[in-house]
């Protein structure tokens, strides 16, 4: 198996993946695109739910472990698109289809780097090769539903659309709904408790509040409103006003923390966190595997986006082709070089670290 022959393979299998709806949930046909590829090079697998997860032939308990993990689930394709979202289109050096960028490029990048070192019997750690589903919802499927039946891992890489650039920190996120009350009433009588006015003092609060810890790699925490909603017909005065609060947490805080702050400041009548089980990650700088990412020309840098990272308890590094602010936008696309370059990097990456 030689690079160019595996590359070539990733690019079909990820054209395929185009091809085949996989929202959130509903990842079982791509399930059996990446099992079918197992299957082409005799690797032993394993599926829970639409989990796929394998491990190197010469896997040995003593060893430490390295995971390889991207997702093959995707949002769903926004009215923007003018090509079918679903249809893998090559123009101009560009792969175009939903999930192309996130992830499908890191996805099939760390799969054929995996296969290629699948029978390798010298290495100095284990690999764990893991497609995961629900990344994109954090469903109850996903990546953290199999991490008690994975070998232990050391670290982690996980692929994610970074331009082959070290994301080594990630925000975490939650996610909080408020309530601002007010009195209901006809919108004919005066009312100085109008729910809906009510909220303009506590959306400039939202907007104005700082938190005081910064970080060095991911910068300040980041709040946003994101929803807001209230009435249900144009003569009544509602009872209430709800929000949604979109926090991206840095490294300086953790998510307990974070849900403390607001529950004793924020002027909301309540406030209240869906979970807080999405924290920041991070990688040191001097570990061994940010080392030989350097020593190979990558840039590190702080990530603002989630991922499963947010899920694992060991160190982990973000890498993979592709651009983050690609994903999610319309006729989403990655160039066939990028995922060229990503094979390559991520090949000579493992075989320079030692952990």
């Amino acid at each position: 198996m030689t690079i160019e022959n595996l590359t070539t393979a990733a690019i079909q299998l990820l054209k395929k993946l185009i091809e085949t709806p996989s929202f959130s949930g509903e990842e079982d046909t791509t399930s059996a695109l990446i099992i079918a590829w197992f299957t082409t090079y005799n690797i032993p697998y394993q599926r829970v739910n639409h989990n796929i997860w394998a491990t190197n032939k010469s896997f040995r308990e003593s060893k430490p472990s390295l995971l390889l993990n991207s997702h093959h689930d995707t949002v769903k394709p926004n009215k923007g698109y003018t090509k079918d979202p679903f249809k893998a289109i090559v123009e101009d050096g560009k792969l175009y289809g939903l999930g192309s960028n996130d992830a499908g490029g890191a996805l099939v990048s760390l799969l054929a780097t995996f296969t290629y070192y699948y029978h390798q019997e010298d290495l100095q750690y284990n690999l764990v090769f893991v497609a995961s589903a629900e990344e994109e919802n954090s469903g109850p499927h996903g990546l953290h539903s199999i991490l008690d039946i994975l070998p232990k891992i050391e670290v982690a890489i996980v692929g994610e659309p970074t331009l082959m650039q070290l994301a080594i920190a990630e925000k975490g996120l939650v996610v909080f709904d408020a309530i601002v009350k007010g009195t209901p009433s006809h919108a004919a009588h005066p009312n100085t408790d109008n729910a809906i006015y009510n909220t303009i003092p506590v959306l400039e609060w939202f907007q104005n509040y700082q938190f005081k810890k910064t970080s060095e790699v991911l910068g300040d925490v980041k709040m946003t409103v994101t929803q807001i909603n209230a009435g249900i017909q144009h003569n009544a005065v509602p009872a209430e006003v709800s929000l949604v609060i979109d926090v991206r947490v840095n490294d300086a805080y953790t998510n307990q923390e974070i849900c403390d702050i607001l529950e004793a400041e924020s002027p909301c009548t309540s406030i209240t966190p869906r979970g807080i089980k999405l924290n920041s990650s991070s990688i040191p700088p001097d570990h061994a595997l940010v080392k030989a990412g350097v020593a190979l020309g990558r840039k590190t840098y702080g990530s603002p986006t989630l991922s499963d990272q947010a899920v694992l308890s060991c160190p982990s590094l973000k890498l993979g082709p592709g651009d983050s602010t690609r994903s999610h936008t319309a006729n989403e696309f990655i160039y066939l070089s990028e995922i060229e370059e990503g094979i390559r990097i991520y090949t000579e990456l493992l075989k320079q670290v030692i952990i």
